[in-house]
């Protein structure tokens, strides 16, 4: 299916590693344009020379996105660059405390993990919208979690800020649809990765007293696919979700974790 990506101008937050990474390459190779945001641009170079050895032009901005005039500087760059910004992708986020309980969780740990979170998009978002709506429209799609679908204990802060995006996300659905601007969530489940390989699984293992395989096929098992997620599959769903093929769907969360939120 061609998603009509090529020469589109694509803005993505948290491109150096991971799903960010896998997600700019992925608009690369349907040949999109890249503006890639983040605070150390170093880590984001073995992404950028990767996208333009496909043949597409690729920017490297500094901006933190939990400041405001950071990320209107950056837009003003792209906007001058490229003229137009058709996509932006909000991929930037953490994680906040891990194992602590809300009383536990000081207000310094949740206000950190909610400005990266939800302001960030929130920057990103209300700087480029003008941008878009001068040139017709464009998408939105914003990286969330399926801990902001269902809650967790011990993350308050992480599933608060998640559950904070979706309201975010689907509020600016319908202020910018008028612009013919879609806004959209995917929503990662468990990613492989090294935190999967390298903490949750040792985790998962010592709690049962299991082998590593063992531990890993034991979290699997709580998908309905029997299957942990990879990159590649949250980034499939953004493209799909950034491109005019999905142009009838906005202000939708759309889970990319086999069956968890569903189960």
């Amino acid at each position: 299916m061609d998603l009509h990506l090529k020469d589109k101008v694509a803005v993505i937050t948290g491109p150096a590693k991971g799903m960010g990474a896998a997600i700019s390459l992925g608009f690369a190779r349907e040949g999109a344009h890249l503006a890639l945001l983040g605070r150390d641009t170093d880590a984001i170079g073995p992404v950028a020379a990767e996208a333009r050895a496909m043949g597409v032009t690729v920017q490297v901005l500094k901006c933190d996105v939990t400041d405001g005039a950071s990320v209107e500087a950056a837009v003003a760059s792209i906007t001058d660059i490229f003229g137009r910004v058709d996509v932006l992708v909000n991929v930037a986020g953490g994680t906040g405390p891990i194992g602590k309980t809300g009383v536990e969780t000081t207000q310094e740990e949740f206000d950190q993990i909610v400005q990266l979170n939800m302001r960030g998009p929130f920057n990103t978002i209300r700087a480029v919208a003008p941008v878009m709506a001068h040139g017709g429209g464009g998408r939105i799609v914003n990286v969330g979690g399926t801990f902001g679908m269902r809650g967790r204990a011990m993350r308050l802060s992480y599933s608060s800020s998640k559950w904070g995006l979706r309201g975010l996300t689907k509020s600016f659905a319908l202020e910018l649809g008028a612009d013919n601007i879609g806004v959209n969530i995917v929503a990662p489940g468990m990613v492989d990765g090294p935190r999967f390989r390298d903490k949750v699984v040792p985790q998962v293992a010592e709690q049962h007293g299991l082998s590593f395989e063992e531990a890993a096929a034991k979290h699997a098992s709580d998908y309905a696919l029997g299957r942990i997620s990879t990159d590649q599959d949250i980034a499939d769903a953004t493209l799909f979700l950034a491109s005019d093929r999905s142009r009838q769907i906005t202000g939708v969360d759309l889970p990319v974790d086999g069956g968890w939120a569903a189960l």
